[in-house]
This record gives C-alpha cells, structure tokens and sequence, in this order.
C-alpha cells in the first residue's frame, strides 16, 4: 500500500516535504487517494504557494521519517475534506529550485570577493 504525500522540488538536493502546522506541531498530511492529493496541491498553487509534486510512498518510510524529524502524521482518507490553511509560513527548510540558484550565485560572488580580499593580504 502507498500514500500519496506533496513533495517540492522532488528528486533534488533541494527537496522538501509538506506540512502544516497544527498547534505547535508539524504534521505531514498523508493521502489515501491520489486525487484528494493532487487537489489538495492545485488548492496550494491557487493560494501562489509554489506547486508541489504528488509522490506515492511508503506509509512507514513517512512515518519514520516523522519519527526522526519530531513531526507528526495522519492519513486522510477519501471521506475527509482536508483544505490548505489560509496563511502560509514565510521561510521555509526548503527552498523553490530559482530561489536556491541566486542564493548560490550570490554566495559564489561573495566568496570570489572575499579571496580576492585575502590575495592582497598577502
């Protein structure tokens, strides 16, 4: 059996789960349905949250994920009707694939500009 779970930028170095929060906790919403995830993430997109993927996994590769990160979990089912939050956290431990290249551009330069600083010490 597998769940479905949304996933940004999938199969990269940059990639990261969805969660919300309920109370102080994060929760990953694990999907019995296909459908009832790519809905959810369209419902996502519509609010200008970048688009996840839908991935089907493993139900206990997600809950020991969850495990070692403190998260929690919970299956919605075909019954539920699960909608996104209307506020959305500003940063993220994932960044969307454009955001994260500036961010290595400006680093690159910033270490250029730094090495060129030391060669004068010298």
């Amino acid at each position: 059996m597998s769940v479905f779970v949304l996933l940004f930028n999938a199969r990269t170095d940059n990639e990261g789960i969805y969660s919300t929060q309920v109370g102080d906790r994060n929760v990953i919403l694990m999907f019995e349905q296909e459908d009832d995830a790519v809905r959810y993430a369209d419902q996502l997109e519509a609010e200008d949250f970048p688009k996840p993927t839908v991935e089907g996994i493993d139900p206990e590769e997600i809950e020991e994920f969850c495990q070692d990160s403190d998260y929690d979990c919970i299956l919605v089912t075909a019954e539920m009707l699960v909608t996104p939050p209307s506020q959305h956290l500003e940063e993220t431990d994932w960044q969307p694939e454009g955001r994260k290249q500036a961010q290595t551009a400006e680093d690159e330069i910033d270490l250029e500009a730094m090495r060129r600083r030391l060669e004068r010490l010298l």
